[in-house]
């Protein structure tokens, strides 16, 4: 208990309160880089809290609650990190006043831990009520002090969240993009056969540079600011991870198994994409993880490879491809497998099912209604696979 800490101690403990917590919201708010130092406040509330959440989550037996529970936990989670650190410096502040002798005037009343508490809350938070005010020169200096940190604090939480939000809309454009080019959820095989028009290897190359772009700004802005990886997408069905997956699919096979234009675009693609999921593993410090089955079987390679021939795009693929596919495949795939894992979402398949159609083909009233299958035969949905 406060009054139980003798006087130095009390002023020490105030100090390394108020030098741990400004560190870490200046490397979770300022420093723009990755940090390897293995205790963080930062790290161990989101460690903590976010397990409790997971495990709260899977409690919940309906599926669409489930996914907007989890949902909730990306901005919570910021807005209560910031009143965690709000709290800590007021607690600092709060101390080393009862540390240099609770030196203040108060209306009424004998000064005392509480007091100095609650002179710490209203000069972080700039109220200046004037009901207790500092009386010798430590104690002068430290109101001061945290007065000026204080206002620094709030213009800084101010700065970080619409750069939060803004990094995170820019991430879900893309990915609200690939609906259309590779199905809902995204998949290699799809994104393949919707390009496998004459043209198509070209549009295929631009649409691996935009991604390429995106990885590599995902890559920075996760790495800089992780709680964007709990951020999930506007639909259940979508998420960065799964994009993200069907990406490198898409990539590794064009590598292996498509003379074309685009080949090229492929490998620099994949390159930064892998390198985007390899270090984002090592961030949130899930090690790569087997699958517990195979997503890609002999029988969906067939059928992909069946499919796309039939638009006109021949997909090479013979033994020594298919050491290499999967050679390729084991560069990712355990690392997004682990993330997926930690991060309660799922991996796409390379192929999708019988029939799914994509999110813009449908409405809620349409699905409320049982008109899933009239729109999408309206709009024009093709079964392939």
């Amino acid at each position: 208990m406060p009054h139980m800490i003798p006087a130095p101690g009390a002023f020490a403990a105030g100090v390394a309160i108020f030098v741990i917590v400004l560190w870490d919201a200046f490397e979770s708010i300022i420093l723009p880089r990755r940090v390897t130092r293995k205790f963080r406040l930062a790290r161990v509330f989101y460690k903590f809290t976010w397990n409790t959440w997971k495990f709260a989550t899977r409690l919940i037996a309906v599926r669409k609650t489930r996914e907007t529970m989890l949902s909730f936990y990306g901005p919570l989670s910021l807005l209560v990190l910031v009143g965690v650190w709000a709290v800590g410096l007021v607690l600092g502040f709060g101390l080393m006043q009862y540390g240099a002798g609770s030196g203040v005037n108060t209306a009424g009343g004998q000064p005392g831990f509480a007091t100095d508490l609650y002179l710490s809350g209203t000069t972080f938070f700039t109220l200046g009520l004037g009901d207790v005010v500092p009386r010798t020169g430590l104690a002068h200096v430290l109101v001061v002090t945290e007065a000026g940190f204080g206002f620094g604090f709030l213009a800084a939480v101010i700065g970080y969240l619409p750069f939060i939000y803004g990094s995170f809309s820019k991430r879900e454009v893309n990915i609200s993009l690939l609906d259309a080019r590779a199905g809902t959820p995204p998949t290699a095989g799809e994104l393949l056969r919707r390009h496998a028009y004459p043209g198509g290897g070209d549009a295929l190359r631009l649409l691996f540079k935009d991604w390429e772009f995106w990885a590599a700004e995902l890559m920075e802005s996760h790495l800089s600011y992780p709680v964007l990886a709990f951020f999930r997408s506007q639909h259940d069905n979508q998420s960065w991870i799964a994009a993200l997956t069907a990406i490198l699919d898409s990539c590794a096979l064009v590598k292996v198994g498509i003379e074309d234009s685009c080949r090229r675009q492929a490998e620099l693609t994949f390159a930064i994409a892998r390198h985007a999921a390899v270090d984002l593993s090592q961030v949130f410090k899930t090690l790569p993880r087997a699958l517990p089955h195979n997503r890609l079987t002999a029988e969906d390679l067939r059928r992909i490879r069946d499919t796309l021939a039939q638009h006109g795009l021949k997909l090479h693929l013979n033994e020594e491809a298919d050491g290499r596919l999967a050679e390729l495949r084991n560069m990712y795939e355990p690392y997004l497998f682990a993330l997926a894992e930690y991060l309660n979402l799922s991996l796409p398949p390379w192929i999708p099912g019988k029939r799914r159609t994509d999110n813009w083909q449908t409405t809620a009233w349409g699905r409320s209604a049982g008109l899933v299958e009239k729109e999408a035969a309206a709009i024009g949905v093709e079964d392939h696979f």
